[in-house]
């Protein structure tokens, strides 16, 4: 049985990332309201998170909630990957006297979110039109890799909860496979998220100090980003390059995967941030390298997302389906 429509609001929403937990109250279908973020770190747990925005916000009772994660949910146990967060579902759910409480991943709630994002809010960098009716790509760096999509299914779309990001890393030419052997020293199994992600900024820009024999300092990925834009540090902009080609194959390899002619977006916390240096770096050209199929990529859109609270669409509709 449905529920009604007045007792469905208001209703928690939420995506928490490794770094950052956004907070809004969905007061009416599609209006938001005390959006907040916080920083993971600053809470013990992701329950004592969500009192403090009701504290702070002054919110009475909720009945429903929804979050998306940057983890996978297989069951009712979550242990974040980037961060300390670990928790049962449904002893939250009790916890904080919830009626409904839906967790998924959060580049799952991302791509439930693609067909309600706002259009002037997507940049288009390369490709023709999209095809109707044709599979989404998505993907994401930030403090991790998100990878999922859209698959049609007649008058509607299935979302994709992968681990894509995860996936071995796969060197396009020597200067990556540089990068790929020094990661190595690092780390047991190179993923690709290893270096498309925040903390791979800092070991692309470490690996290449190494390779040329530099012993300056190390960056962090902010100082790597605002340097590199501002052509004040060569290799800086080196890594950013080598950071975009590395995404043009890792969306590309994608694409293919998913016959993606719907087009491919790009979320994440990084790419937005990068500008109008991003249309011109290395990533286009990379994403229709790809040889007997260049002509197949060329025809792809891909869009970066530019909304600024977009998993809060996806984790609405999940929400929506639930209580439908």
């Amino acid at each position: 049985m449905s529920i009604e429509l007045s007792s469905r609001y208001p209703r928690l929403l939420a995506d928490i990332g490794g770094t950052n937990a956004r907070f809004a109250l969905e007061t009416a279908p599609g209006h938001w309201e005390h959006v907040t973020t916080v920083s993971c770190r600053d809470y013990p747990s992701l329950e004592l998170a969500v009192r403090a925005y009701y504290a702070k916000t002054g919110i009475g009772y909720v009945e429903h909630a929804a979050i998306g994660i940057a983890n996978p949910v297989v069951g009712d146990w979550v242990q974040m990957t980037n961060h300390h967060w670990a928790f049962s579902i449904e002893a939250t759910r009790l916890a904080l006297e919830l009626s409904t409480l839906i967790v998924i991943n959060d580049f799952t709630a991302l791509a439930l979110a693609l067909p309600h994002l706002p259009e002037r809010e997507l940049v288009k960098v390369g490709g023709a039109e999209s095809w109707v009716g044709a599979p989404l790509a998505l993907i994401g760096p930030g403090t991790g890799l998100g990878m999922s999509g859209l698959v049609p299914t007649g008058t509607s779309y299935v979302p994709l909860a992968g681990e894509g990001g995860h996936a071995s890393f796969t060197p396009f030419d020597e200067r990556e496979m540089s990068i790929w052997r020094y990661a190595c020293t690092k780390y047991s199994h190179v993923s690709t998220e290893r270096l498309l992600s925040g903390p791979g900024l800092e070991l692309i820009y470490e690996a290449l100090q190494y390779q040329a024999g530099e012993t300056g300092e190390l960056l962090s990925a902010a100082d790597i980003s605002s340097r590199g834009l501002a052509g004040d540090c060569p290799r800086c902009r080196e890594t950013l390059d080598v950071f975009c080609a590395i995404l043009g194959t890792a969306s590309a390899n994608l694409a293919l995967t998913l016959g993606a002619r719907g087009g491919v977006y790009i979320g994440g916390g990084i790419v937005p941030r990068l500008g109008d240096y991003f249309a011109h770096s290395p990533f286009r050209t990379r994403f229709e390298d790809k040889g007997r199929f260049s002509g197949y990529l060329a025809g792809i859109p891909v869009y970066v997302i530019n909304t600024a609270y977009p998993a809060m669409y996806g984790v609405s509709a999940a929400l929506n389906v639930a209580l439908s």
